[in-house]
């Protein structure tokens, strides 16, 4: 089976993330891949929230995803568009994620659990939370690569949802990203090999690179790993779309290996001792 990603610099301008977006769904189809990855925020990234706001518009009237969901129509592939700027009917914004089929329907959406609220070592202060509202349920959903278990950059901090995912039926989990240069250094790689082992379940992460309109800086390195927590794929900092196959057979006999899904228990209470 094989899968693209789609490692981008997106920048403030939806219609020119847009075109990137339909460039890289056309070149994944003519690569044979089943399934394209994007990363986290494809359409717009934008810190400034007065200028952003022009920009982001409610799921019927986005100009990026009803693209994308013509693209992939057209090209006969499933796209997971990894998260979107959503205005919802309150207000305040969802980091949305979908699966669009090869029909050009949407499969599921889901919608940013975990905001990122942090001050760095570095100076960078990021307060997501802000703008956008966190969802409120988790998503698996049947793929021919899979099932598919949903999450978004810093979802990949709280393994909970990540063991949730794999007790639902996730036999893959995507993560698309816009990771900060500091975090990923150290941590990118190892939580992503992390999620892999723990559940016995690929790990797709498709992120942001490089130097941003908006004056930020992400991590790159898009990973794919296998279910032994073995790198299939990191496509390093350059932006691009990059391919590789996969054997979802894998999972069925890592998990028989190291059946540690079989394996939980319920944690009793912890006891604290003066």
């Amino acid at each position: 089976m094989k899968l693209a990603l789609l490692q981008m610099t997106a920048g403030i301008d939806p219609h020119a993330n847009a075109a990137v977006l339909l460039d890289a769904i056309e070149r994944a189809a003519a690569g044979g891949a089943a399934m394209l990855f994007t990363p986290e925020m494809s359409g717009l990234i934008d810190r400034d929230r007065d200028r952003a706001a022009a920009s982001i518009a409610t799921e019927d009237a986005d100009p990026v995803l009803r693209a994308v969901r013509t693209a992939a129509a057209q090209a006969g592939i499933w796209v997971h568009l990894g998260s979107l700027a959503i205005r919802l009917a309150d207000g305040r914004l969802a980091n949305r994620g979908y699966m669009i089929d090869p029909a050009g329907a949407i499969r599921a959406r889901y919608d940013k659990l975990h905001l990122f609220d942090v001050t760095l070592p570095t100076g960078e202060s990021w307060r997501e939370s802000v703008s956008y509202a966190p969802g409120d349920s988790a998503s698996v959903v049947a793929t021919p690569v899979g099932q598919v278990g949903l999450a978004i950059c810093y979802d990949l901090r709280f393994a909970d949802l990540f063991r949730a995912l794999a007790d639902a039926g996730a036999t893959l989990l995507s993560v698309p990203a816009a990771f900060t240069v500091p975090t990923g250094q150290a941590h990118w790689h190892v939580l992503l090999r992390a999620r892999a082992i723990e559940a016995g379940a690929f790990v797709v992460a498709a992120a942001q690179t490089g130097q941003h309109a908006d004056g930020r800086t992400t991590f790159g390195h898009s990973l794919v790993i296998d279910a032994w927590g073995k790198v299939l794929l990191d496509m390093g900092e350059a932006a691009g779309v990059g391919f590789v196959d996969i054997d979802p057979a894998q999972v069925d006999a890592v998990r028989a290996r190291i059946p540690v899904l079989a394996h939980r228990r319920a944690i009793p209470p912890v006891g604290t001792v003066a």
